[in-house]
């Protein structure tokens, strides 16, 4: 049995929850899942310009778990935009 996930701090919430290619309906897209700790990795270190260490330290995780979980993330990212695909905010 797999360890139990521990809990990431989390402070910023998105303005919006879902976002998508413009002129394109819902029932055509694929849609890409975005979890929080995600969106709080990419928030900290791409927008805020904090580095992984003090990301870490606020998100109470290691910087080798944010360095994984914001490499997941931008790869979600990078898939949607790529790819024409949606992107859901998971709370």
């Amino acid at each position: 049995m797999p360890r139990p996930c521990i809990r990431r701090r989390v402070r910023g919430k998105p303005n919006s929850s879902y976002f998508k290619p413009a002129g394109i309906r819902m029932v055509n897209l694929e849609e890409t899942g975005l979890a929080m700790p995600e969106f709080e990795a990419i928030r900290l270190v791409d927008l805020k310009e904090i580095s992984q260490e003090k990301a870490g330290e606020q998100m109470q995780i290691s910087q080798s778990t944010l360095s994984r979980i914001l490499e997941s993330g931008r790869k979600k990212i990078a898939d949607a935009i790529v790819n024409g695909k949606a992107i859901k905010i998971i709370k």
